[in-house]
């Protein structure tokens, strides 16, 4: 299946890709994925099963921890980007959003945005005007603009780490697990940002969630990882109807379906790879 039309081309194409950690730990094993221009697509799976790791090989940030793509290959915007630094990634408009929004703790929240543009050369101006451009989407960050991040709560500080990758002005921002550790009503908040940044400013994004149920209200794609594969993918609303999505991610259990022990060992039943 694919989330692409015949004639479009997608800014992500990630194309049967394994990782290796410490040369030996194999993470993900033959993923593909793509994500099309100005689209936002949901990477689901539950914890450990390959969603940070895929993010890290797009953004080409595994060389930290050891681990490399070792098969397969990675397409951006148009150009196999396996080979560039994680800033040269930036420069050409891929971003991440790291996982625990890992903020500057000691520097101001405005300085905290104004980190995410030291890759641009195209004047202060530029950059103030876009500095305004993210506290109108997060209107919270201009009031708390001179305080120190490592004081704000921790749905400002997930705003920070947006506002700070949109300051680099981004074609596509992968957003991994933006729900984590926040209360429903700020999931909310910060998933209709999302989207009103993907409509009004055509940012692609790729979202790496544990949290089904929003994430596939808001993608318009989704890709269910487990064990480093690539079990299920699928429309957003189809996935959503789907049984065993249902089941194993959304917490609703068809009728019929009541025993525990039929849902923990579901792989069992081999329903994803039928």
């Amino acid at each position: 299946m694919t989330n692409l039309s015949p004639d479009s081309t997608p800014i992500l194409s990630v194309n049967n890709i394994e990782v290796i950690y410490d040369h030996v730990i194999l993470v993900l094993k033959g993923v593909s994925l793509t994500v099309p221009q100005g689209g936002i697509t949901a990477l689901l799976g539950a914890n450990g099963a390959g969603k940070t790791t895929t993010l890290k090989a797009i953004s080409n940030l595994l060389r930290t921890e050891r681990g490399e793509v070792t098969k397969g290959s990675i397409v951006f915007d148009g150009q196999q980007v396996q080979a560039l630094s994680p800033d040269d990634l930036v420069r050409r408009g891929c971003i991440q959003v790291l996982e625990g929004r890992r903020c500057f703790g000691h520097l101001s929240v405005e300085d905290n945005l104004a980190a995410g543009a030291f890759t641009r050369r195209d004047g202060k101006a530029a950059i103030r005007a876009d500095l305004d451009l993210v506290y109108d989407y997060f209107p919270r960050l201009k009031v708390r603009r001179n305080s120190m991040a490592g004081y704000t709560s921790g749905g400002e500080q997930q705003m920070v780490a947006i506002g700070r990758a949109l300051m680099s002005r981004p074609k596509m921002i992968l957003l991994d697990e933006p729900s984590m550790g926040l209360a429903p009503q700020l999931v909310e908040e910060i998933f209709g940002i999302v989207e009103k940044l993907n409509r009004e400013q055509g940012v692609s994004f790729l979202l790496a969630e544990q949290n089904t149920n929003i994430a596939l209200r808001f993608a318009k794609y989704g890709y269910i990882l487990e064990s480093g594969r690539v079990v299920l993918d699928g429309d957003a609303g189809v996935l959503r109807e789907n049984e065993d999505v249902k089941e194993f991610y959304l917490g609703i259990a068809a009728e019929g379906r009541k025993s525990f022990r039929d849902a923990k060992h579901y792989k069992r039943r081999k329903r994803w790879l039928a």
